[in-house]
């Protein structure tokens, strides 16, 4: 499955200085970046408050998906079967975000996904990025909640959540939700490009640099693979992973995790 670039438009915002950026999100099969893999990718790309183009694809994560993500997502086995691997699309991801700052909910987390595959790509990869969970944080600390399916709930904003590209239009529309309410109190009351760079170290609607290090992974050695497939055949198992596709690290991991299991 290739990537799929789909023109758009949204509507224009004329509160923020911020009004170029990418909004992106990923689902993943776990939440660690140095064990878990991307498994879609959602992007948009907005130009001068307007949606520009979209960017959406399904990653082959190597491994069956836990019926937990399955359920969370509505993504199953059948939909990442032809889908090309992350080292296809990262590139291609690359090229659609150019050099913009990103836009997220709890925008790290994405990043530390997109960090990793970079440091695996022996990639350069260093973004800001605006977070509307900051955000709502900062302002909305009464609520009892600040996802972002409570919060589009609570703004009546569409959302159709957990999928990639339907959580990335979201964030979109929550983001020109909060600018709307709170963006002057953030600068404030001044909505000048002076008085928002004077404040750009605090104000959250502006991108700030984001922080995360992560090690490159490189693949299991051919002795980790051959131990693999040997103790899968001695214990009579079925690997719900592709062993041509780990890690050193998760080759050794699984190879401990068998070996507790069914001993040697």
């Amino acid at each position: 499955m290739q990537s799929e670039y789909i023109g758009g438009t949204g509507c224009k915002m004329e509160i923020s200085m911020y009004d170029t950026y990418v909004s992106i999100d990923l689902e993943t099969t776990g939440l660690n970046p140095k064990r878990d893999r991307i498994i879609e990718i959602g992007a948009i790309r907005v130009e001068q408050g307007q949606i520009a183009e979209e960017f959406s694809t399904f990653v082959d994560p190597g491994r069956k998906l836990e019926e937990r993500i399955t359920e969370l997502t509505g993504i199953r086995d059948e939909d990442l079967a032809d889908a090309p691997q992350l080292d296809e699309v990262f590139p291609q991801l690359l090229e659609f975000m150019g050099e913009l700052p990103l836009l997220g909910h709890r925008i790290l987390f994405d990043y530390s996904f997109l960090k990793k595959a970079a440091v695996d790509s022996k990639i350069t990869f260093e973004r800001s990025a605006v977070d509307t969970l900051q955000i709502a944080r900062r302002y909305l600390p009464e609520l009892p909640h600040r996802n972002l399916g409570y919060l589009c709930q609570y703004y009546e904003i569409p959302h159709h959540a957990h999928r990639a590209l339907e959580d990335a239009k979201a964030t979109d529309r929550l983001f020109r939700k909060l600018a709307e309410l709170f963006y002057q109190e953030e600068t404030g009351g001044q909505a000048s490009t002076e008085s928002v760079e004077k404040k750009a170290n605090n104000n959250l609607f502006e991108p700030q640099p984001l922080h995360f290090q992560v090690k490159r992974d490189t693949p299991a050695t051919k002795p980790q693979k051959e131990r693999l497939y040997r103790l899968a055949e001695q214990h009579k198992i079925t690997l719900e992973v592709d062993v041509e596709k780990l890690t050193r690290s998760e080759a050794s991991r699984l190879a401990d995790k068998i070996l507790a299991k069914y001993g040697r």
